[in-house]
C-alpha cells in the first residue's frame, strides 16, 4: 500500500473512532475508555505521518513501532468497550477489523525496513 493511501486509511479510522465515541453512553467508564481510544486511535495516523518524515531507516523503524503500539492499544480499548457492555459488538467490529489490518501492514512494513537495513549493513 502506498503512503498516501495508508495516510488516508489511518485518518479515516481516527474519524470513525471519534464518531463512535460520541455515541457512547455518558458514564465514568465510557468517558475514560472513550478518551483512551480517541488518544490511541488518532495517534496511529499522527505517528505514521511522523514515520513518513523519518530521517533514516532506524528512525523510521522506531516511529513505525509507535504506530504498531498505538494500533494494538486501540484494539485493547475497543475490546473493553464491547466486553464492558458500553458499545454493541456490531458497532465496533469494523473499527476493530480496520485497526487489525493497519496493525498487520505496520508489522509487515517494520519487517521490510529491518530486512532492508540488514542488507545495507551486510554490503
Amino acid at each position: 500500500m502506498d503512503e498516501k493511501t495508508f495516510k488516508a486509511r489511518t485518518k479515516k479510522l481516527a474519524i470513525a473512532i471519534i464518531k463512535q465515541v460520541e455515541k457512547l453512553p455518558r458514564s465514568l467508564a465510557a468517558d475514560v475508555i472513550g478518551k483512551q481510544v480517541i488518544r490511541s486511535g488518532t495517534s496511529i495516523g499522527a505517528n505514521y505521518r511522523a514515520a513518513c518524515r523519518a530521517k533514516s531507516t532506524p528512525d523510521m523503524i522506531n516511529k513505525m513501532k509507535i504506530v504498531e503500539e498505538e494500533s494494538d492499544e486501540t484494539q485493547y480499548w475497543l475490546e473493553l468497550l464491547v466486553e464492558a457492555g458500553l458499545a454493541p459488538k456490531d458497532q465496533i467490529t469494523s473499527l476493530y477489523k480496520e485497526t487489525d489490518e493497519i496493525l498487520s501492514m505496520t508489522v509487515a512494513s517494520i519487517k521490510t525496513l529491518r530486512n532492508r537495513k540488514s542488507s545495507i549493513q551486510n554490503r
